[in-house]
């Protein structure tokens, strides 16, 4: 078996690959746990190589990646394009030294915004496949995660983003902080986070004094660490949906991320008037690397 093409997501704590055949389906799937964050730069190739040999023949095959690979600590820097721009072009794919004659490795650049700050790197192949899998989309995406985006696109361009450390801060706060001793287990309550969002939607500026309630509840109240997690989600969700207001209010929201957590946030959202159509992220992402793939330009 040979590929026509090697599709990789290579993220900060992980790399997945997908041999695609030349009719677009996929052939086969590996993946490890050789993170941009864990590698140095000449560890990048070795890294490939390992999960993606056995599809190796004679010739060259290419690989198309997106993520942190192309950042500026990863495998080679691919600079970031600036918004409003499409999500992806084969025009910016930068190619990554190698030694290796048997790989052609090309990388997607990230988008930037000036003003205010903000950047995002993988997002915008997941946005390129969701627009090839929903053409004519004009609306907003919001891509949940550590760092949730929410995405503004018109006629196939990302307008603006804003980006929210909801995911970040809730491993913070439910591993690192005081509120850790009450939130044990993967327990999870529904009623607890529907009043916790609308609680943050209706006073955000109250968030610190709800954040430390929690502890005081399950000291006091005994507050199960069911309830104690799924109120944390539903207090961080909260403040991130009512700064993000400008974004979803009366507008169509996609969803891109992990089953569960884009399903909490269109609960969240449903609770505010809105139906969020949810998009699986790796259909997204191979949807994405698949639209570099067919332009010539990315082969070469």
């Amino acid at each position: 078996m040979k590929p026509a093409w090697i599709a990789v997501d290579w993220g900060t704590s992980n790399l997945r690959a997908w041999a695609i055949g030349s009719d677009g389906s996929v052939l086969d799937h590996a993946e490890s746990h050789d993170g941009m964050g864990k590698l140095a730069r000449d560890a990048f190739e070795p890294a490939l190589l390992r999960l993606i040999t056995p599809w190796l023949g004679a010739g060259v095959t290419t690989v198309i990646a997106c993520g942190m690979v192309g950042s500026r600590q990863g495998w080679h820097e691919a600079p970031y394009r600036t918004v409003p721009c499409t999500p992806l072009d084969h025009v910016a794919l930068v190619t990554a030294p190698t030694t290796d004659p048997r790989i052609h490795v090309r990388l997607a650049p990230g988008l930037r915004q000036m003003k205010p700050a903000d950047v995002m790197r993988g997002e915008e192949t997941q946005i390129a496949g969701a627009l090839a899998l929903s053409p004519g989309f004009d609306g907003v995406m919001c891509l949940p995660g550590t760092h949730s985006k929410w995405v503004h696109l018109s006629a196939g361009e990302v307008v603006s983003f804003q980006t929210y450390m909801t995911g970040e801060l809730f491993a913070l706060l439910s591993e690192h902080s005081v509120l850790r001793h009450g939130m044990t287990g993967e327990g999870w309550d529904e009623a607890a986070f529907d009043e916790a969002l609308s609680d943050a939607l209706s006073r955000p500026e109250k968030i610190a004094a709800r954040l430390f309630a929690l502890r005081a509840e399950g000291l006091v109240n005994g507050l199960s660490p069911a309830a104690a997690r799924a109120r944390l989600s539903g207090l961080l969700i909260g403040i991130e949906l009512a700064g993000a207001r400008p974004y979803w209010l009366g507008q169509a929201v996609a969803l891109i991320g992990a089953e569960r957590l884009s399903a909490t946030y269109a609960r969240a959202l449903k609770a505010q008037g809105v139906d969020a159509r949810l998009l699986p992220a790796t259909d997204c992402t191979l949807a994405g690397l698949a639209s570099l793939a067919r332009q010539p330009e990315a082969t070469r």
